[in-house]
């Protein structure tokens, strides 16, 4: 009976977990895109560059493109109502919105540009990083960002899949013991990276590059780098222009702007 009770214990907790993952969805909402507007939605980090493409592609066509980014409880119940296009910050992110959003399905999502993985670290790297081996063989105070099976984010994984990436398990549990922190969505660990003054944050280049003032970065060693993909997802029943804002993200202006956030092919 004990045994039982465990095992029904774990059942309630995943079955919980489940569903604090993937927001539920507002039953007397109805999806109705076409408004004018290209109303976009999905995480932080890709939306910098997705706001100055939009921004580039308004005054060139006179489309109106609103970008709504963040913790997708920020944006969910909107996107409901009006998303023409649902990006994704990797794979996994994206499969997850396929499962929550019925009006974009795996069919009409298509990869469009690569990010690397770096390493954060304070201005003037004052730890002196030089790379992963130096985070598994040196003391570092390491902030890495993870879903916990809660949170929908392109970072859940990263650091094990880096640190892995060789096949020693030793690596695994020498950088374990020095993250101090395993923060929920990349904001949430830049802040937590600043807050406690750790040495290391494991996160994708556009960060950096987009808060030079505060944080430099080193590059992930070339054996161990890893990259994820923006995903881009069209609505069923989007707005026309939608498709010309994708071909616009797509094309040679729209990679240059992209290219400058770490973005490539």
């Amino acid at each position: 009976m004990r045994r039982y009770m465990v095992v029904a214990g774990l059942v309630v907790q995943m079955i919980g977990q489940s569903a604090i993952a993937s927001p539920q969805l507002n039953g007397s909402i109805t999806h109705h895109p076409k408004d004018g507007v290209i109303n976009v939605y999905g995480p932080g980090g890709p939306d910098t560059a997705l706001r100055r493409a939009a921004e580039v592609f308004s005054l060139k066509k006179g489309i109106s493109v609103n970008v709504v980014a963040g913790p997708e409880s920020r944006w969910t119940e909107q996107a409901q109502k009006n998303a023409d296009l649902i990006f994704g910050s990797s794979e996994q992110s994206m499969s997850a919105f396929i499962e929550t959003y019925p009006f974009i399905n795996d069919k009409n999502v298509e990869p469009v540009y690569l990010r690397r993985a770096v390493i954060v670290v304070q201005k003037g790297n004052p730890k002196g990083v030089r790379g992963i081996e130096d985070l598994i063989d040196k003391p570092a105070r390491i902030v890495v960002t993870e879903g916990v099976g809660v949170y929908n984010t392109s970072g859940t994984g990263v650091w094990e899949d880096i640190v892995g990436r060789k096949g020693s398990l030793v690596d695994v549990k020498r950088f374990r013991n020095n993250i101090i922190a395993y923060a929920k969505g990349s904001g949430a660990s830049f802040k937590a990276f600043q807050q406690q003054n750790a040495d290391a944050w494991i996160t994708w280049i556009h960060w950096p590059l987009n808060h030079s003032d505060k944080v430099d970065y080193i590059e992930v060693e070339p054996e161990r780098r890893i990259y994820r993909d923006l995903t881009l997802a069209i609505a069923k029943g989007a707005d026309p222009q939608t498709q010309e804002f994708i071909d616009f993200i797509k094309s040679e202006q729209g990679g240059s702007i992209f290219s400058r956030e770490g973005w490539t092919h």
